[in-house]
């Protein structure tokens, strides 16, 4: 793996083989941060990378000129890796958090201008972390939040859906902030 653009391009991303995470595909990786050098400014932006995995995300948004980028896994073997290649890259702005991503997201130090998690694709309940996302109140008014998934996950009818775009066996759904939300207490997603 490679970062694809900006100041790291380049870079190797030398991840364990051992390592349980799914690293998003460079083809995949590449389609996304083309769409979202279209739409979205990148100089200066926060961002939090929830299941940062290899952190090969979070190295895309730094080189693209993020001004911080917080990487949270709850992984071991992941976490060492993203300690690894955060000393090795000497970069200030990215920092790590070994947590459960979705637990952190109650206390997470918002906002941020764009969320992105790739859980892992076994994970259940994979469809509720767009809405649990926007309970949270981590998104910026403006923000964007990117869950990666598989096929079976269905997007299209959650709070805030923008769009979704497939690149194989990877899928990418954005959605927009949606304010005022409330738990469905029903357990269906509304």
């Amino acid at each position: 793996m490679r970062v694809t653009s900006g100041r790291y391009k380049g870079r190797n991303i030398r991840a364990p083989k051992d390592l349980s995470a799914r690293p998003t595909t460079d083809f995949a990786k590449q389609a996304l941060f083309n769409i979202l050098q279209h739409s979205v400014p990148m100089e200066g932006i926060r961002v939090l990378d929830l299941f940062a995995g290899t952190g090969a995300i979070s190295l895309e948004f730094l080189s693209r000129g993020a001004e911080e980028v917080i990487c949270v896994d709850n992984d071991e073997k992941a976490f060492r890796h993203l300690q690894r290649s955060a000393r090795d890259a000497q970069i200030d702005n990215w920092r790590l958090v070994r947590a459960d991503a979705l637990t952190y997201l109650r206390n997470a130090p918002g906002p941020f201008d764009i969320v992105f998690a790739d859980p892992p694709f076994t994970m259940e309940g994979v469809e509720n972390i767009p809405t649990l996302v926007q309970m949270s109140g981590v998104l910026a008014p403006d923000g964007l939040f990117i869950l990666e998934h598989n096929r079976d996950v269905k997007t299209e009818n959650l709070p805030g859906f923008v769009k979704h775009r497939d690149y194989g066996t990877v899928h990418f759904s954005f959605f927009k902030p949606i304010h005022n939300i409330t738990p469905d207490l029903s357990g269906q997603n509304t």
